[in-house]
């Protein structure tokens, strides 16, 4: 069996935890909060209808990409993708690359500060694993300049 994020990989263990978990989410949303482009993601309603919902929606999704299978991680990273692209067509704008690498960027920093904050100090090459992960995430939506 081949896996989308190794099972050995740091990933994992930091995915894993749901304190973790937890912590990246609320870290990044803050942030992301402050991102000049995140009318898109209120454009649907479903954030502020229920942000609890959307929350877990949104780590369920993440859940599918480092526990699951390669085959299956690639479909919910589809799924993701053609989520955005409906958003897209539906309110007539796209969203801006930058804003794609933005949340990308977000997830890599805090998915490490906080395991570092949480758990244990990464090494180099757990840090490059993590990088690398959400690399071939972007990568497989078509992100351009990764």
């Amino acid at each position: 069996m081949t896996y989308f994020v190794e099972k050995k990989s740091v990933v994992r263990e930091i995915w894993g935890k749901g304190d973790t978990v937890l912590f990246i989410f609320a870290g990044a949303s803050a942030e992301f909060a402050l991102n000049k482009a995140v009318d898109w993601l209120y454009y649907t309603g479903k954030l502020p209808a229920d942000p609890l919902k959307r929350l877990f929606s949104t780590i369920t999704y993440a859940r599918q990409i480092v526990f699951s299978e390669k085959k299956e991680a690639l479909r919910a990273i589809d799924k993701i993708t053609a989520i955005h692209s409906a958003v897209e067509t539906s309110r007539g704008a796209t969203i801006p690359d930058w804003a794609y690498r933005d949340v990308l960027f977000m997830l890599i920093y805090y998915s490490i500060t906080s395991f570092e904050l949480m758990e244990r100090k990464l090494t180099l090459q757990e840090k490059e694993d993590v990088y690398n992960v959400f690399y071939r995430l972007g990568n497989r939506m078509g992100l351009k300049e990764l």
